[in-house]
C-alpha cells in the first residue's frame, strides 16, 4: 500500500525540527514480514528546522551570525528525509541506524545486506538478504549536502546563504579538474556536483602531480561555458593532468547546517514529544532507545568532522549518537562546516589535492604538533561535554595508502603507537580496497585487476557488536590495526613487497600536510589562501606485508589467511589515462598466485604456488572454513555467516585454478 500525504506537523522551536511534511507513507514489499520485526513501512518526507544562533550548541556552525533569520530570530532550513521502520515499533530492536548519505545516495543496505541498495529501494532485489530489516533496525537517512548532483531520489539539504548586512559575500574557491579520457569541457564541481558559478576568474594552472609546480594556462587557451560552472579548452584537457581554476564566487551556503540537520533530526527521533513520534514513526515513542551513525568514505569523514566540532550535543545538551561508525574515512575530515565549502572534495594521492581533508588533528584524544604548536583531538569536545559516543573506525588497506589512516593510531612522525580512547575501536580489513571487492576480480581502467576481497561479511559482525556495545555495554572485539611497536607499519621505502612478475609497488602514497588556508580558517572557517601554503608533511605509514605481499596486521579474512592471491589496497594508473607513477584512486589489486610449481619457476614468482600450498580443492575449502570459524570465535564474523562464506570458497578455488 502506498499513500501520498501532505501532513505538516508543528513542533516546539527548541526541538530543532519545527515541521515534518510527509510526502509518502507506504508498505515495504507489500507488507512482507521481515522475521521477528514483522512488516516494514517507508516514510518519505521533508523536515523543516529552525535553530537559535545564540544557543551554545549552534555557535559551532560556521557563519551562523551571518545567516538570515525569521521573525523569531531563528535560522530556518530544510532537509529530505527517508525512513524504513517496523510497522509495529514494539517489534523493532530499539536502534535507529542512521546512514550519512554519500553524495546524496543510500548505501547501507548494499553494505550490510550483501547486495541490493538503490536510491529508492522498493523491489525485492533492493533489499539483498534483508539482514538489517530482519534484525529490527529503524533505517534513517537525512539530506545534509547542499550541492549533490541533480538526479531522482537524491537526499538534499536546503540551506540559506550567508549575507553581510543584507549584501552578498564573496570569497575564494579552487576547482581542481582531472579527466581520464580526452575532453574539451570539464565541470568546476567535483564529480558533477553543483559548483559555485564564477564571478571573477583569477588563474588557471596545470601540473603533473599533487606536489609538482603549477604552470599557468594562458587565458586565451580556455573560456567559461554559459552558466560559469564549466570550463572549455579547445585544445583539450590532457588525461591525468591536474588542472585548477582559482576564482571568486558569491553567496556561500551555510554548509554547517548539514550536520545540524543530522543532529536535530536524530535528537527528534530519540527525544521528540508524543506528536512527533506519532506522526512520523507511528507509536515509536519510547521504542527508539539509541542511535548509531554510520558513514562510508565521504560520509565517514563527515562523522569525524561532526564529532570534532561538537555536533554530538544537541540544543538541550543531550547526546545525539550513542555510537558512531566512520568507515573507510582514514585520517580525514572534510569541507562540511566552512565558508564556500565544497563537501564532495576529498583528498587522494592524485585527486582533490590539498583540500582541507587530511588536516590536524587526527587522533581521538588530544595530540600536539611540535612543528605548528597546534593541539586538539577528534573527541575532545564530546568528552568535555559528556556526550562522547562509542566509536568504530574501519578502514581498508587503501586508506593507509590513500587516506593517511595510520595517523589515527600513530604519532605524527609514525614512530610510535598512540592509544585509542577507551570508547573507540579501530579495525583494518587487511588486503582490501576502498569499496568491497568481488572474486574473481575484474580489470578496469587501472593497471591490475581490482582487489577481490569482500569485507562486508566482517562489517555485519561489527554492526552486531556496535549495537550490543551501545545497548548492553558488551565489549566489542579488540582493535586490529598495524602497530609501529610490532614493526607492522612501514614507510614506502621499507615495504617488503615481493618481486611479483608484472607488479610495481607505488612510491607516492597520500601525504597529509601542515597546510595554511589563511589566518581565519581554523577559527572562523574562512579560506583566504587558494591554493594553500603547504608546510612539512606528516609521516605516511603503510601496513607491512608478509612474503606473499599480504598484510600481516588487521582482520585477515579467510581469503588473506588462506591465500590464492596477494591482495593490496593500491593499484596504479596507466599510460592511457596518464600519470603512470600515481596510485589509481580507491582501487586495490589482486595478484593471483602461480598455479603450479612449474608456473612459479617459469615466471620467477617468489610466492609458493597454489599446488605447493594445498593438496586440492577439498584441502583449500577445509582450511578456508577453519579460518572463518576462528574469526567467528573472536567476533569478527557472525557464526551464521561462516557456512555462507565457506560455500563461496569452492568458487574461489575454481576461479583461481582454472583461469
Amino acid at each position: 500500500m502506498r499513500t501520498a500525504i501532505a501532513l505538516c506537523l508543528s513542533l516546539p522551536a527548541w526541538a530543532g525540527v519545527t515541521a515534518v511534511h510527509v510526502i509518502e507513507r507506504s508498505d515495504v514489499l507489500g507488507n512482507t514480514a521481515f522475521g521477528a520485526a514483522g512488516p516494514y513501512e517507508r516514510i518519505v518526507a521533508k523536515a523543516r528546522f529552525a535553530v537559535d544562533p545564540k544557543t551554545p550548541a549552534n555557535r559551532i556552525i560556521s557563519d551562523i551570525d551571518l545567516a538570515p533569520r525569521n521573525d523569531d530570530g531563528l535560522v530556518e532550513f530544510a532537509a529530505d528525509i527517508f525512513v524504513l521502520k517496523p510497522r509495529d515499533p514494539k517489534l523493532g530492536n530499539g536502534t535507529a541506524l542512521f546512514e550519512v548519505s554519500n553524495r546524496g545516495n543510500k548505501g547501507m543496505m548494499s553494505m550490510f545486506n550483501l547486495g541490493g541498495g538503490g536510491a529508492d529501494p522498493r523491489h525485492a532485489k533492493d533489499f539483498g538478504d534483508r539482514f538489517l530489516l530482519e534484525r529490527g533496525y529503524t533505517l534513517v537517512w537525512v539530506g545534509w549536502q547542499f550541492d549533490v548532483p541533480d538526479g531522482p531520489d537524491k537526499m538534499r539539504l536546503y540551506a540559506p546563504a550567508a549575507r553581510q548586512d543584507g549584501r552578498s559575500i564573496e570569497g575564494l574557491i579552487r576547482a581542481e579538474m582531472i579527466t581520464d579520457t580526452p575532453a574539451k569541457v570539464l565541470p568546476l564541481g567535483d564529480r558533477s556536483h553543483i559548483a559555485y558559478p564564477v564571478i571573477e576568474a583569477l588563474q588557471m594552472t596545470v601540473r603533473d602531480r599533487c606536489d609538482a609546480t603549477r604552470t599557468p594556462v594562458a587565458a586565451s587557451a580556455w573560456k567559461l561555458e554559459p552558466g560559469n560552472t564549466h570550463v572549455r579548452m579547445e585544445a583539450g584537457f590532457e588525461p591525468g593532468k591536474l588542472y585548477e581554476l582559482v576564482y571568486r564566487a558569491k553567496d556561500p551556503v551555510l554548509a554547517g547546517l548539514g550536520p545540524t540537520a543530522v543532529r536535530d533530526f536524530i535528537s527528534y527521533l530519540k527525544y521528540g514529544g508524543a506528536k512527533a513520534s506519532l506522526n512520523v514513526l507511528g507509536e515509536q515513542r519510547n521504542h527508539i532507545k539509541r542511535a548509531i551513525g554510520f558513514g562510508t568514505s565521504q560520509s565517514g569523514r563527515f562523522l569525524r568532522t561532526f564529532l570534532y566540532y561538537g555536533f554530538n550535543r544537541d540544543e538541550q545538551d543531550r547526546k545525539v549518537f550513542d555510537g558512531v561508525w566512520a568507515h573507510v574515512a582514514g585520517g580525514g575530515r572534510g569541507s562540511f562546516n566552512h565558508r564556500f565549502a565544497q563537501p564532495s572534495r576529498d583528498g587522494h594521492p592524485h585527486l582533490n589535492c590539498a583540500y582541507p581533508t587530511d588536516i590536524f588533528p587526527f587522533t581521538d584524544r588530544e595530540e600536539s604538533d611540535p612543528v605548528t604548536g597546534l593541539s586538539g583531538g577528534i573527541l575532545e569536545n564530546a568528552i568535555a561535554e559528556k556526550v562522547a559516543p562509542k566509536v568504530f573506525y574501519t578502514n581498508s588497506s587503501y586508506e593507509y595508502w590513500g587516506r593517511a589512516a595510520a595517523l589515527i593510531h600513530s604519532s605524527l612522525d609514525g614512530k610510535q603507537d598512540v592509544a585509542l580512547d577507551s570508547g573507540t575501536r579501530s579495525y583494518l580489513f587487511a588486503g582490501t580496497q576502498h569499496g568491497p571487492g568481488s572474486f574473481p576480480p575484474t580489470k578496469g581502467a587501472a593497471e591490475n585487476p581490482s582487489n577481490g576481497n569482500d569485507y562486508r561479511w566482517m562489517m555485519r559482525a561489527l554492526l552486531v557488536s556496535m549495537n550490543e556495545w551501545t545497548t548492553s555495554g558488551k565489549e566489542p572485539p579488540a582493535s586490529q590495526v598495524p602497530l609501529a611497536s610490532k614493526d607492522q607499519l612501514a614507510s614506502v621505502s621499507a615495504l617488503n613487497w615481493p618481486k611479483i612478475p608484472g607488479s610495481r609497488a607505488p612510491q607516492r602514497p597520500q601525504r597529509a600536510y601542515r597546510a595554511d588556508y589563511g589566518p581565519d580558517f581554523r577559527t572562523k572557517g574562512i579560506v583566504t589562501k587558494e591554493p594553500p601554503e603547504l608546510g612539512q608533511p606528516f609521516a605516511a605509514m603503510i601496513p607491512q606485508v608478509d612474503v606473499d605481499g599480504n598484510e600481516m596486521a588487521g582482520i585477515r579474512a579467510p581469503l588473506v589467511q588462506v591465500p590464492l592471491a596477494s591482495f593490496t589496497g593500491w593499484n596504479m594508473r596507466t599510460a592511457k589515462i596518464g600519470a603512470v607513477e600515481e596510485i589509481f584512486s580507491m582501487q586495490g589489486s589482486t595478484f593471483l598466485l602461480p598455479k603450479t610449481k612449474a608456473d612459479r619457476a617459469k615466471s620467477r614468482d617468489p610466492r609458493a604456488s597454489i599446488e605447493e600450498r594445498y593438496s586440492g580443492k577439498a584441502d583449500y575449502v577445509a582450511k578456508f572454513t577453519a579460518a572463518a570459524k576462528d574469526l567467528a570465535s573472536k567476533g569478527y564474523l557472525l557464526e551464521g555467516d561462516v557456512a555462507k562464506l565457506s560455500a563461496l570458497s569452492a568458487g574461489y578455488w575454481e576461479a583461481a585454478t582454472k583461469r
